[in-house]
């Protein structure tokens, strides 16, 4: 039944189920995770390996989120078109295919990558979806909780290289950590009535000033901008990487603070673009320095 249900959904609502621009972004930073962990030449299929399995895990999670907010997307603007709240799916179909994918690519990592990598996208998808997921309708602390799952593709990039945890590989995981959240805090502001229609716990509902989003957005700017140097001094990265990190976190902070002193929507939304260009420009950094 399951088989037949899948073969009448159409492909381009499943893979929009996915979410695949995150589902990217996430593969991104699993592969960075594996480069500075420093592979050696022989490690190149299971890098192979580690982004199809990342690819599966990403996208089983980003549907069953979908599957479990159906009702919150269907009230949101930005949201009512996808294709559970508009119906272009069944929900038995979607969790199905949720359900198939995640769990073959947590399998699949734990039989060409290692143990530990699988455990840790077991992680992702378990909390992402049973923690971060729920919480959003309870609590302004969400936020936090979904860091956590967020910022773990890059930790399972390296164990996939080295299959250990080590402190260089922790530091990687703290930027995620902190870069996710001036990202969404300038995100909820941007969208606070869509989301307060919606009955989600966000902190920027009621915060028309922005005054509460943007004092905690500077404040994790503020942590980011050492740690993003914790590379350099570890050993992982050089002087180049150094530099280029310093001059992105502070033009973060700097963007973060402009809006806490005067919120606009413009200078929400510049927080917002620099916190896309931040990541991939600052990974980018590290993987070119990796090679030099």
């Amino acid at each position: 039944m399951v088989a037949i249900a899948l073969s009448r959904a159409r492909p381009v609502d499943l893979v929009e189920l996915t979410k695949p621009r995150i589902v990217l972004l996430v593969m991104c930073t699993a592969a960075a995770g594996f480069w500075v962990a420093g592979p050696t030449p022989g490690q190149s299929m299971v890098l192979f390996h580690l982004l199809v399995g990342t690819l599966l895990v990403a996208a089983g999670t980003n549907a069953l989120n979908q599957v479990a907010e159906r009702d919150i997307d269907g009230l949101m603007r930005r949201t009512r078109a996808r294709p559970l709240p508009a119906g272009r799916l069944d929900v038995a179909t979607a969790a199905s295919f949720a359900w198939i994918i995640g769990a073959a690519g947590v399998a699949y990592l734990g039989v060409f990558v290692n143990p530990l990598t699988s455990g840790l996208a077991a992680a992702t998808l378990l909390s992402y979806v049973f923690l971060y997921t729920p919480l959003k309708r309870r609590t302004t602390l969400a936020t936090l909780v979904g860091g956590v799952p967020g910022a773990l593709p890059i930790l399972g990039g390296w164990t996939a290289a080295t299959n250990t945890v080590s402190p260089e590989a922790l530091v990687l995981f703290w930027i995620m950590f902190l870069w996710q959240l001036p990202h969404f805090l300038a995100l909820g502001w941007l969208y606070r009535e869509d989301y307060g229609r919606a009955g989600l716990k966000m902190l920027s509902i009621g915060d028309n000033d922005g005054k509460i989003s943007f004092m905690q957005a500077t404040v994790y700017a503020a942590a980011l901008l050492p740690v993003s140097l914790m590379p350099t001094i570890l050993g992982t990265a050089g002087g180049t990487y150094f530099l280029g990190a310093l001059l992105l976190s502070s033009m973060f902070l700097g963007a973060s603070a402009l809006a806490l002193k005067e919120t606009t929507v413009l200078r929400a939304r510049r927080v917002f673009r620099m916190s896309l260009y931040y990541l991939p420009l600052l990974l980018a950094l590290m993987s070119v320095n990796r090679i030099v």
